[in-house]
């Protein structure tokens, strides 16, 4: 284990914190019914089955733009179960409770980076590239969100992101 590994940790605890009391401060007003921007990481990801060689650390980033229709499209890198880098690109949309600070999101896009001996490790991806639907269900605090994304039959992961115009 790396000696960099708790503090990988704590910095990305840190800067949940942070979000948090950015979210909850007075001068942030959640941005409903306008086009934002949706900055996100990875906080925690487990897959379903344990083998050794999963990688329980994605190292996510990814940029959304979220329209006020809902419609949605992004891209993000992360570091796959195989901790190959991988590059997801999608479209989607994104339905928000009339009352609650909650929603529900469904995207659709290509996702690439598994290669090698992991190649057949994602269905359809005969050249390199493969397509993916993924769903996830969330709750913002004001600009700050929380989501889980659920990685089809074999992992789930935690999101925060924060919301810009």
């Amino acid at each position: 284990m790396s000696l960099c590994a708790p503090l990988a940790v704590s910095a990305r605890w840190l800067l949940c914190f942070g979000l948090l009391l950015i979210a909850i401060s007075p001068s942030s007003a959640a941005s409903t019914g306008q086009d934002s921007w949706y900055l996100q990481t990875s906080v925690y990801t487990r897959h379903f089955s344990h083998d050794p060689t999963h990688n329980e650390r994605q190292e996510l980033i990814g940029l959304e733009r979220d329209r006020a229709d809902g419609l949605l499209y992004g891209v993000a890198t992360f570091r796959n179960s195989f901790r190959q880098r991988s590059v997801y690109a999608y479209g989607g949309k994104a339905w928000e409770h009339e009352r609650w600070p909650v929603y529900a999101k469904l995207s659709a896009g290509l996702l690439h980076g598994y290669r090698g001996k992991y190649r057949d490790k994602l269905p359809l991806n005969r050249f390199g590239a493969a397509p993916v639907i993924i769903p996830a269900a969330g709750v913002r605090l004001g600009p700050v969100g929380v989501e889980t994304v659920l990685l089809g039959g074999n992992a789930m992961m935690v999101n925060v992101g924060y919301r810009f115009r």
